[in-house]
């Protein structure tokens, strides 16, 4: 039965869509490596608890970022994961 759940888990996350409605929290849930590219952007709070719940957009708003710039900074990031 955990096996079962563990192979739904995984499906699911390889088909999430990250979007400018996506929380914080679910982003480094689905890879922890989202993480650099949002401190690489200045978004140096990653780790802190109220961000969890944030949108993307919510965050950059919060920090002045255009939330289309790390939005596209982050699907390249997951693109090229991909391609290995």
């Amino acid at each position: 039965m955990i096996e079962y759940f563990a192979e739904y888990k995984r499906t699911e996350a390889l088909i999430m869509e990250i979007t400018k409605d996506t929380t914080m929290g679910e982003m480094l849930q689905f890879d922890g490596g989202i993480a650099y590219i949002l401190m690489q952007s200045g978004m140096h709070c990653v780790g802190c608890p109220s961000s969890i719940g944030e949108t993307l957009e919510e965050a950059c708003a919060v920090h002045g970022m255009d939330y289309n710039t790390v939005l596209s900074q982050i699907k390249e990031y997951l693109a090229s994961k991909e391609e290995k």
